[in-house]
């Protein structure tokens, strides 16, 4: 039932994650139910499907974290009906603490939408 990768969330994302070499990958469309403003993708929406490729990096590693802070930066609107790619990635890691990267870019120009920076402690 996660809300980012959960397939019977009536209400969720429904992104798919692939593990490929230390790295996660997915791609999301945003619907109409994701309107922050007029057409354009809630900020929030953005947050959720970086926040679980991230996430996704060391739960598909059979790690068990838990965000501890995440700092976003929105670099351009995303419209509803726009393909993003998603791509989290480990940045460093010492002891319990684990800092990852995360990006979404536009399927169709590579351009950036988001990207991301977060902690994530060990359970």
């Amino acid at each position: 039932m996660c809300f980012a990768c959960g397939q019977a969330n009536p209400v969720g994302l429904k992104i798919r994650f692939t593990l490929d070499d230390g790295r996660v990958t997915a791609s999301f469309t945003a619907n109409g139910n994701h309107v922050g403003y007029e057409n354009t993708v809630h900020g929030g929406i953005i947050y959720a499907a970086l926040d679980d490729v991230m996430a996704n990096v060391l739960y598909l590693q059979d790690i068990k974290a838990h965000t501890a802070r995440c700092e976003i930066r929105y670099r351009r609107p995303l419209e509803v009906g726009q393909a993003i790619n998603l791509t989290g990635w480990i940045e460093s890691e010492r002891r319990r603490l684990y800092v990852l990267k995360g990006e979404a870019r536009l399927a169709d120009s590579d351009d950036l939408i988001a990207d991301a920076e977060a902690s994530f402690m060990r359970v």
